[in-house]
């Protein structure tokens, strides 16, 4: 029995004033899929997140998330979608003022209202072992590292047990080995946990390492879909542009 996409996205258009970003776009994933999204600067990646989960309003399409469409969702109903959805954002975002164990306990209270002090620090301490951070859970974001504060960032998106995780350039800033580590991470957790995936990067190693299938974004539309392999072989010089 073939089995529903989590995530389903039909016909989205999205304009900024005069400036069309989305012309048509079109995805599914399947459960415990990672689907990595490609595309120049400006090419609508980081929309087609916002528009996923309402940050940003399609103005024209369709898109369902664990079955639901979402377009017509008030805020009360798209906020019940986005507690089952895991974010790690481009610049980490973790709070300044917060140490690492504060910035956890932050999303799981504001995840779930009635947790016990027990389940939160054991919480806390499951989502900082799998980023290899325990040591690091009284530390501020000034005191860690790029590289760590990607790890954390990557700790808070888990720490809830999301059905799907959104990433945003997950590497972007980082050098080539702690790169490596964390789209290593991204792929651990991804089977560890079954979670649903997509993935915005400009990292070709994090595309190759992470994904199991990859959409390229031009002028608003996906220009070529396939594994990191066929498209590496595409006759298309400017898909195999992504590749040199």
């Amino acid at each position: 029995m073939e089995t529903q996409p989590i995530i389903n996205i039909k016909n989205l258009h999205k304009s900024f004033g005069e400036n069309k970003i989305l012309k048509g776009i079109n995805l599914s994933t399947n459960k415990g899929e990672s689907v990595v999204i490609l595309g120049r600067s400006g090419s609508g990646k980081s929309v087609t997140i916002k528009c996923l989960v309402g940050l940003a309003k399609a103005d024209k399409g369709s898109i369902s998330i664990f079955g639901k469409e979402i377009t017509s969702l008030n805020n009360n109903e798209l906020n019940a979608i986005r507690v089952r959805i895991g974010f790690m954002f481009q610049n980490g975002a973790l709070y300044d003022s917060m140490s690492v164990r504060q910035n956890l306990r932050f999303t799981l209270k504001h995840h779930t209202q009635d947790l016990a002090e027990s389940d939160i620090e054991s919480k806390i301490m499951e989502a900082l072992d799998n980023v290899g951070l325990k040591e690091s859970i009284d530390k501020m974001p000034s005191e860690l590292s790029g590289g760590m504060n990607k790890r954390i960032a990557l700790a808070r998106a888990i720490i809830i047990k999301p059905e799907i995780i959104l990433y945003d350039e997950p590497t972007s800033g980082l050098d080539t080995i702690t790169a490596r580590e964390i789209s290593e991470l991204i792929l651990s957790l991804q089977e560890k946990y079954k979670t649903t995936s997509i993935i915005i990067t400009h990292d070709m190693a994090c595309a190759k390492m992470s994904g199991n299938r990859i959409l390229i974004l031009k002028d608003g539309l996906i220009n070529a879909e396939g594994t990191y392999e066929e498209l590496e072989k595409s006759k298309d010089e400017w898909v195999r542009s992504f590749f040199i």
